[in-house]
């Protein structure tokens, strides 16, 4: 059975596409793939919410689905942070703030299809199993549609590393002046069967055989023509 699974997986897998098995590859497929957890999750959460809310406590299908929507929102805020690696105390503005912007247009979004949804289902006199299906299958719906969307404000706004970027920017080049202030030598003809030399002499013992390459620009000057 433990073999079977791997198998599995792996006929799966080859089963993708090519350009999609390489997109899932990159970093934005790795971190696509860690943020379905995440989802899937609050995608279970919501939807178990929403179905406790209309079928148990009768609340109208609009505030139960924003309802339902906030208790999602609060499990795919936990985990968002574990799948983009986050640590230690969130920043207010950048972090918390937008984040909850960003699940109130999914609230939105996911009440009005709810609302809607439910008001059609009722007025086709519909039974009650197929009213939740007709209900919850629109509610999963929409959650794919702000899944997407919120995986690309997430991935490329909210939790961007904006600091990679810095920090593989090129320093600034080198200009003459720095050029000049480097050191520069060079190494004296070597006698055949002798030491190294420096300048033309035999270098001592243990020094390093390479002189300095003075520039002409930092020999000092020297004194000016006799009248």
């Amino acid at each position: 059975m433990t073999l079977a699974r791997p198998r599995i997986a792996t006929t799966a897998w080859h089963l993708l596409p090519r350009p999609l098995r390489n997109w899932l590859r990159s970093k934005t497929g790795t971190q696509f793939m860690r943020f379905v957890p995440v989802s899937i999750a609050a995608v279970i959460t919501s939807q178990v919410m929403l179905a406790i809310m209309i079928e148990v406590l009768h609340v109208s299908a609009g505030i139960s689905g924003v309802v339902a929507s906030m208790a999602g929102a609060a499990v795919s805020y936990v985990l968002s942070r574990w799948a983009w690696r986050r640590k230690g105390r969130p920043s207010l503005l950048k972090e918390t703030i937008p984040f909850w912007a960003v699940s109130v247009g999914a609230w939105l979004v996911l009440g009005v299809v709810t609302h809607y949804s439910h008001s059609w289902a009722v007025s086709m006199h519909l039974h009650t199993l197929d009213r939740i299906v007709l209900v919850q299958g629109s509610y999963l719906l929409a959650n794919c549609v702000t899944f997407v969307a919120r995986f690309v404000i997430f991935h490329y706004v909210l939790f961007a590393n904006r600091g990679s970027a810095a920090a593989a920017a090129p320093g600034p080049l080198a200009g003459p002046e720095t050029l000049l202030a480097a050191p520069v030598t060079i190494a004296g003809p070597a006698v055949p069967g002798g030491p190294a030399t420096t300048g033309g002499q035999p270098a001592p013992a243990g020094q390093d055989a390479s002189v300095p390459l003075v520039l002409a620009a930092d020999r000092p000057a020297g004194p000016g023509p006799r009248r």
